[in-house]
């Protein structure tokens, strides 16, 4: 009995010592990427955001990025901020639950809801129609939004969207994170402290087999999703997705406001044949430029395609996306071979 009571308080003790530590770690977080955009309330929930107003507008359509799973807007905000500097409006949105945006009810784990609070957002920005640019789980997020607000939509960018059910499941963190006790009790004590040995060579797999920028993780601040109401929300929403899109991936042939994709084969965060290919089948106004040497960022590996692909759907059709594609791919077919040499030597 004396061996078992010292077992449960010590137990006890570390849980304690592990909960201080990812409070302590959570608030060194917040002060060292503090929210750099506005709070918005939308149905008394605050949503993060950054507008960005364009300094020579030309009269193109505002442009809403989307962060995918993970992430926050900085994530868009690195490789596209400076649009604004040419001709468009930006907005930059902290999905609920993610970055400094407060999550809401629990059924803002799910895209359709998601895409109502943007909408919303809109609203108050004045916002009529945008062209809606979504990375990864972003990408479910604006397919819904385009099912679900066909009239805010002028057209759409898909960025290694995820957007139908797929073989495989999701990693047990996410599943054990999104149960309403232990999942409270893992992401308060383990998650942050195993997540941060992880940022460095977690994002780098994301970019794979692409090099990763230098100064991504420190631009981008994926430590954020580490605190723990944030690591919740991630996870909730990357367990729910899968029964989610099989309800609503039908829907996608309703779409017809003019569609973008831009995924790469070597993709092995999403299966682009699936997701990528999908859309291009179901959505008939979509055009599909899929890279050969391209993993899962476009955004941050394929930054000039993107703006010209956002150019085009501005109304450009003068931009051949199809040439600058298959240059850029011949681009990072001798990067990787260059980064085969290197590490051969």
């Amino acid at each position: 009995m004396d061996i078992l009571l010292f077992g449960v308080v010590g137990l006890a003790i570390l849980f304690v010592a592990l909960f201080i530590f990812t409070q302590f770690k959570s608030a060194q977080i917040d002060k060292k990427y503090p929210p750099i955009g506005k709070f918005y309330d939308i149905d008394g929930v605050k949503i993060h955001a950054k507008f960005i107003k364009a300094d020579n507008p030309n009269g193109s359509p505002p442009v809403v990025f989307i962060h995918g799973a993970s992430g926050n807007l900085r994530d868009q905000m690195a490789p596209f901020e400076d649009l604004a500097k040419i001709e468009a409006d930006l907005l930059f949105i902290d999905r609920p639950g993610h970055g400094w945006s407060e999550r809401g009810p629990d059924e803002n784990k799910y895209p359709d809801q998601q895409a109502a609070v943007i909408a919303k957002l809109m609203d108050q920005l004045a916002i009529d129609k945008a062209i809606m640019v979504g990375h990864s789980f972003g990408g479910a997020v604006v397919a819904s939004f385009a099912v679900h607000h066909p009239s805010k939509v002028h057209s759409l960018l898909f960025l290694s969207p995820v957007a139908y059910p797929w073989p495989g499941g999701v990693r047990w963190y996410y599943t054990l994170t999104s149960l309403p006790v232990l999942g409270w009790m893992f992401a308060n004590t383990l998650a942050l402290i195993a997540g941060l040995q992880r940022i460095e060579s977690g994002s780098k797999c994301v970019f794979w087999p692409n090099k990763m920028p230098d100064t991504y993780v420190r631009d981008t601040a994926p430590e954020l999703v580490l605190r723990p109401k944030t690591f919740q929300a991630n996870a909730k929403d990357i367990a729910s997705l899968f029964n989610y899109l099989c309800k609503t991936w039908p829907k996608y042939k309703q779409i017809t406001a003019p569609t973008i994709i831009i995924s790469g084969n070597r993709d092995t965060v999403v299966f682009p044949y699936i997701h990528s290919d999908g859309l291009h089948q179901h959505v008939k106004s979509s055009e599909l430029y899929d890279l050969e040497n391209l993993g899962h960022k476009p955004d941050h590996i394929a930054t000039e395609l993107t703006i010209a692909a956002i150019k085009k759907l501005s109304g450009d059709q003068s931009i051949e996306l199809k040439k600058m594609a298959e240059e850029l791919d011949q681009k990072l077919s001798r990067q990787l071979v260059s980064q085969k040499t290197e590490i051969s030597i």
